[in-house]
């Protein structure tokens, strides 16, 4: 798998102790994890298959709104209410039986991780993924190891883009907001970290609901985690 080029100028960041790094997207290319699970949905309701770009489009902002945006493509408001509960609870069946065994680690991701490490940073994950899914995934990735904290989209009452997950690393790690730097796939990301003090990279690569990562406002892009760290200092 490739990664696509970094196109806007990059901020070197300092003071920084701490990075806030999202998951599906940014570490993992999880889209054919969705793909799969989504279509296996869709069948029991007796719908038909959608391509998996349509289905990356609707990713980003947690399950709840992935079925609702996956309904919305057959059904009318009141109709898409009328189903979700189960198709909720189909496709979280679906996606625990899959979780992973599709997904691919976006290069540099273990390097990056790691050279964070070895500056003295210490590193959470915040993803909207639901925590049981999340841990799963970063332990099938063997990536659980570099993380000291993990939160998912149900972890707290509001998920990305609210800055409240972000706001609980902070206070967790005894960090000013600044001295912590974001570091995901989409506005979701940007728009929490902008919201909580923190600073904020983006890669250019993943999911970011369609939209060009460019227009999205940041301290810059990097290609892969393992640059980003290069552009990060105590």
């Amino acid at each position: 798998m490739t990664v696509a080029a970094a196109s806007t100028k990059t901020v070197a960041l300092s003071g920084i102790a701490a990075a806030i790094i999202d998951l599906d997207g940014t570490m993992l290319d999880t889209a054919p994890d969705f793909h799969v699970a989504v279509n296996r949905t869709r069948a029991d309701l007796d719908l038909a298959p959608l391509d998996q770009q349509t289905i990356v489009d609707f990713v980003g902002k947690g399950s709840e709104n992935l079925i609702r945006r996956v309904l919305s493509l057959d059904y009318t408001p009141p109709e898409v209410e009328h189903h979700f509960a189960a198709a909720l609870d189909s496709y979280q069946r679906h996606y625990q039986a899959i979780n992973g065994t599709h997904a691919t680690l976006y290069p540099e991701v273990i390097d990056g991780l790691q050279a964070m490490r070895d500056k003295g940073l210490r590193l959470a994950c915040v993803t909207n993924k639901p925590i049981v899914f999340a841990l799963a995934l970063l332990e099938k990735a063997g990536l659980r190891q570099y993380f000291e904290l993990v939160y998912g989209g149900d972890s707290f009452p509001k998920k990305k883009p609210d800055p409240m997950p972000l706001l609980a690393v902070c206070s967790e790690f005894d960090l000013e907001p600044a001295q912590i730097v974001a570091i995901g796939d989409s506005s979701n990301d940007a728009q929490a970290a902008r919201a909580a003090g923190c600073r904020v990279f983006n890669v250019p690569y993943g999911y970011n609901h369609g939209e060009p990562i460019q227009d999205v406002e940041s301290d810059g892009i990097v290609a892969t985690l393992l640059v980003a760290a290069r552009h990060i200092s105590n």
